[in-house]
């Protein structure tokens, strides 16, 4: 399928794993295993269809109040993924970002990080960013600590400090921000999920648990991503519908 309009980059807070094992009476990391089939048919079809970016909220900074046989669980289904699925993101040109603070992160995790990274850090396909040990507060607190340092080395001046500055400090430096956010599992929340770069992106709640999210899925939010109007805080071009920030925005996409 082919559409009119795409968004650059799609973010997906994947929601449901639990319930989705919950109603087959098994254990809360099987719902989690199979929800690794649908990242894989998500990133395959982004990758085909030419968006450019796509971020996953894998693991919030909350998560670790979970119970810790279900976080050692998870920490293990990400380090043998990445392990697993490098080849193949090699091979599809797909470049692998990591949006998160690297401290608290196992050693098995963060090295079969690190190596799907550096392999694939030259290639020009879709970029995955996965949100692992993230939240948008503390992006937005080690921004500041960032430029609070530059500011006292004598870097930059405090009145030269603007949204784009505090853009260039942020996790998701120098990608687009997000145009099209998708939650799964008919949940209606945020939850700390890059609340900076999200203020103009279109938001698309699917009542479909992630485990059971797949291309038609992807499909329909895109779908309804293309018909609605963007205006940017500006009013709707004679035209029709808007095709980027207006002039007024203060934080354009960053290219």
């Amino acid at each position: 399928m082919e559409f009119d309009t795409l968004p650059r980059h799609v973010a997906i807070i994947m929601d449901g794993n639990g319930r989705w094992a919950r109603q087959r009476r098994r254990p809360r990391i099987f719902g989690h295993r199979r929800g690794a089939r649908a990242v894989r048919s998500v990133v395959e079809e982004c990758g085909r269809l030419g968006i450019e970016c796509l971020t996953l909220y894998s693991f919030s900074a909350d998560n670790w109040k979970r119970p810790r046989d279900e976080v050692s669980g998870l920490m293990s289904l990400y380090s043998h993924y990445l392990r697993v699925e490098r080849a193949e993101l090699h091979a599809r040109n797909v470049r692998v970002l990591h949006l998160g603070r690297r401290d608290g992160l196992p050693e098995a995790v963060l090295n079969a990080l690190d190596k799907t990274i550096e392999l694939t850090r030259q290639n020009t396909g879709l970029k995955l960013c996965l949100a692992l040990n993230y939240g948008a507060r503390h992006e937005l607190v080690d921004a500041i600590r960032t430029l609070a340092g530059r500011v006292q080395r004598g870097e930059l001046e405090v009145d030269r400090i603007d949204a784009r500055t505090v853009s260039e400090a942020l996790y998701t430096a120098g990608l687009p921000d997000p145009d099209l956010v998708i939650r799964t599992a008919s949940e209606q929340r945020i939850s700390d999920f890059l609340l900076w770069q999200i203020s103009y992106a279109e938001f698309f709640a699917s009542d479909v648990l992630w485990p059971d999210f797949g291309v038609a899925h992807l499909h329909e939010a895109i779908r309804t991503f293309a018909s609605r109007e963007r205006r940017f805080g500006d009013v709707a071009p004679a035209g029709g519908l808007s095709q980027g920030p207006a002039t007024t925005d203060p934080l354009p996409p960053v290219d």
